[in-house]
């Protein structure tokens, strides 16, 4: 089933709210969140879900549920299809006072976000072809923020702004925020590839110290 990015009057922030509202047990699952969010796109799910990285809370469970919920909304994106989610992934649960904590750490991000949204450079966010190649760039980003280095210091917040700055661009069709998202990106790739070659020379210094 295609997907239509129709405008929508409900925000993040609308999203956001209503989520925080619902927490009122000791746990939740992903299913349960996206019920409560209901059927506003996976773009908004995207941004909804890229909000626990930006904070620095630990929350067990979240990075792994999350990341690969966003990675498959964003794969549904690329290939402009409805995207589907495993049961697997859809009835784990978190902490959902801990997930809560950070959710209404996030709403003043996303009121600074929204303050600023304006249609432009609506030649990156039109069009089937824009579509595809955005929704590469949060598959990438999803990719990037699942990669186990989450004691790394902001090994998790770049690919996360990454992925809401592309879903609220898109969502609203913002071209110059789509472009905020791509510079993040290209930031995380940037500061991985240092962290690698940093990783590298220390073992290359390891390994001559041993060989003396």
């Amino acid at each position: 089933m295609s997907l239509h990015y129709a405008d929508r009057t409900e925000t993040v922030r609308d999203a956001l709210e209503r989520a925080i509202a619902s927490l009122t047990r000791p746990t939740v699952t992903l299913r349960e969140l996206l019920a409560i969010i209901g059927d506003h796109g996976p773009l908004l799910l995207c941004a909804l879900l890229s909000i626990p990285f930006l904070i620095p809370v630990s929350i067990p469970g979240v990075s792994t549920i999350f990341g690969l919920a966003i990675l498959l909304l964003a794969i549904g994106i690329t290939l402009n299809r409805t995207p589907w989610l495993p049961a697997r992934v859809m009835d784990r649960a978190v902490d959902a006072q801990k997930l809560k904590g950070v959710l209404e750490r996030g709403v003043k991000l996303i009121l600074r976000i929204e303050a600023v949204i304006s249609r432009r450079i609506e030649v990156l966010t039109a069009g089937s072809f824009a579509g595809r190649v955005n929704g590469l760039a949060i598959v990438a980003g999803a990719l990037l923020l699942m990669l186990p280095l989450g004691l790394v210091p902001f090994s998790n917040t770049l690919p996360a702004f990454a992925i809401l700055f592309l879903s609220i661009g898109m969502s609203q069709r913002d071209g110059f925020l789509v472009l905020a998202g791509y510079a993040a990106l290209a930031a995380t790739c940037v500061y991985f590839t240092i962290l690698a070659y940093a990783a590298y020379a220390a073992g290359n210094g390891l390994l001559s110290i041993f060989a003396e």
